[in-house]
C-alpha cells in the first residue's frame, strides 16, 4: 500500500520492494542507513566544494576559486577536460543521485524516515560544511565587533 500522507509505523518499504521492514531491529537499521546516507550526501557536497575551489579536498585550505582561474592555470595545459573538472563532475553526479534517492526515501511518507533524513542532513552539515560559510564570506567568527 502506498501512503499519500505521513504515517508512523515500523513497517515501511523503502526504495525497493525487497527493502521492507517488519521488525523494530530492521526498522532501526533502516533509519540508521538513512541518517548515514544523508550525512554522506553532505560530505559529497563538501568535497565537491573543495574541488571547485581548487584546494586539496582533504586539507582545510582552499586556493583561488577553480572557476575564476585563468584557462590552463595550474594544470599545465589549456584542456577543457582537466582532472578537477572531471572529478567535480563525478562528485556532482554522485551527489545528485544520492540526493534523488534520499528524496524518494522521504516520499515513502514514513515519519521516522523523514526525521532520520533531516537528522542526517543536519549532522552532516554541522560536521562537514558549517565552516564553508566562513571561508566564503571571509568573516572571522571570533571578532568582537562593537
Amino acid at each position: 500500500m502506498m501512503h499519500m500522507t505521513f504515517y508512523w509505523s515500523r513497517q515501511v518499504t523503502l526504495l525497493f520492494t525487497s527493502w521492507r521492514t517488519d521488525s523494530w531491529p530492521s526498522y532501526a537499521l533502516t533509519l540508521l542507513a538513512c541518517v548515514l546516507a544523508s550525512a554522506f550526501y553532505q560530505y559529497l557536497d563538501h568535497l565537491r566544494y573543495r574541488v571547485r575551489r581548487g584546494g586539496n579536498p582533504t586539507e582545510g585550505t582552499a586556493g583561488e576559486p577553480f572557476l575564476l582561474r585563468p584557462k590552463g592555470a595550474g594544470t599545465g595545459t589549456g584542456s577543457k577536460w582537466s582532472a578537477g573538472k572531471i572529478v567535480g563532475g563525478m562528485l556532482f553526479g554522485s551527489s545528485s543521485a544520492l540526493g534523488y534517492l534520499l528524496m524518494l526515501a522521504v516520499m515513502s511518507f514514513n515519519g521516522g524516515v523523514f526525521l532520520a533524513v533531516v537528522l542526517g542532513l543536519t549532522v552532516g552539515y554541522l560536521v562537514f560544511r558549517s565552516g564553508d560559510d566562513d571561508e566564503i564570506s571571509g568573516v572571522n567568527s571570533t571578532c568582537a565587533c562593537a
